[in-house]
């Protein structure tokens, strides 16, 4: 059997290990858009940036050659035949499968507002890090439109290397989507305090400037200079190269809960899949959830039978100045938000919804988010 995973980011990787780490001995190819070798993308908006570390690389050549992963990189998978298991790639070549993997990840959203020239920025990839870093180390002022994990890690990122700094946020604070304008306002009180120019409940109008951006022109008049201007409003699922394959799309790749998808030779995992879990279509783009989803695909692909699992209890963290901002559970904008503790800066929060705990998020307080995990599992 030949087991093709498509993707070489943190999915696929993490998907082709467990494969082995459960026995399968036949053919393994993992294919990835990119030339580098599988690496971690969470540090690329962090130590990256900051020119605190330059490889992220998970394994290096060896590894895959002592497994017997054969690596196709450098070439995106460009349509798929189902019925003749047949996956096609930009460089014209071909691969026959048994089993296919989806775990193509997420592209950044673009705006209409901020067209593309010099000094314009998103960040998914290690070039596109690279060259945010290159881009910083001479910057004298950024602008960083979205005030998500990403854009507030870069703030501070930049804010780090002493660049000033003006953050764009349509919502009334920061992360409000994610964990609610209570929290966010936390979050958002630390970046004011670190120098940063918060500007909330407004958008970006259009971008000035003729070869390189100069100014940013917001949807409330006001403008903002600006020599590097960074996007960071969100993601969707790379999906576009399934079209016409049939495989059912909706909020990602549509699966089941153990991963398989409309077609039974083809399964979705991480960013891009949208897995069926209590009848609700979940999508979750945290790093944890990739290895809690492999657990259970790995063993289905395979008709294992799977292992006894645990309450998986979400968790996902930001770090952000000198704080690491630290999730547990599922926070919902929606839910009712208890400030625990808050010293001006470190805080903890609890999450209540119909009178359950739901989620505890800190910052700067992991003692006291991850001694909550086993009530929010329960749930209490």
């Amino acid at each position: 059997m030949t087991i093709v995973i498509v993707g070489a980011g943190l999915a696929g990787l993490r998907s082709a290990q467990e494969l082995r780490k459960l026995g399968y001995d036949g053919e393994l190819v993992i294919v990835g858009d990119e030339a580098h070798l599988p690496y971690d993308r969470p540090p690329l908006s962090k130590e990256v940036i900051r020119g605190e570390r330059e490889d992220t690389t998970f394994e290096p050549q060896e590894y895959f050659d002592d497994h017997r992963i054969e690596l196709r990189l450098g070439s995106a998978a460009t349509s798929l035949d189902p019925v003749n298991r047949v996956l096609e790639l930009a460089d014209g070549t071909t691969i026959d499968y048994d089993r296919l993997v989806v775990a193509t990840g997420l592209r950044p959203r673009r705006l209409p507002s901020v067209p593309e020239r010099a000094g314009v920025y998103v960040l998914r990839s290690r070039d596109d890090a690279d060259a945010l870093r290159r881009a910083a180390a001479s910057s004298t002022h950024a602008v960083v439109i979205g005030a998500g994990f990403i854009g507030c890690e870069l703030a501070a990122g930049f804010r780090h290397l002493g660049v000033g700094v003006t953050l764009v946020e349509p919502q009334a604070t920061p992360l409000a989507s994610v964990l609610g304008e209570d929290v966010g306002a936390l979050v958002g009180r630390m970046h004011i305090a670190e120098g940063v120019d918060l500007r909330t409940g407004v958008g970006v109008d259009t971008v000035r400037g003729a070869e390189r951006v100069t100014h940013v022109l917001l949807t409330d008049g006001t403008e903002s200079e600006a020599d590097t201007v960074v996007v960071g409003v969100g993601s969707t699922p790379v999906v576009e190269w399934l079209a016409g394959s049939g495989i059912e799309i909706g909020n990602g790749v549509l699966a089941d809960a153990t991963g398989r998808t409309s077609d039974p030779h083809v399964w979705a995992v991480g960013d891009v899949a949208g897995w069926t879990v209590d009848g609700t279509v979940r999508r979750v783009e945290h790093w944890s959830n990739v290895a809690d989803q492999v657990k259970v695909m790995a063993p289905a692909l395979l008709g294992v039978e799977p292992g006894a699992t645990r309450a998986v209890v979400p968790y996902f963290w930001s770090d952000q100045y000198d704080l690491k901002i630290q999730a547990l559970g599922s926070p919902s904008p929606n839910d009712t938000v208890e400030i625990v503790e808050d010293d001006g800066r470190k805080f903890l929060a609890y999450y209540v919804r119909d009178g359950i705990l739901t989620a505890v998020v800190g910052a700067g307080k992991a003692g006291a988010v991850m001694k909550m995990r086993a009530k929010i599992g329960q749930p209490a």
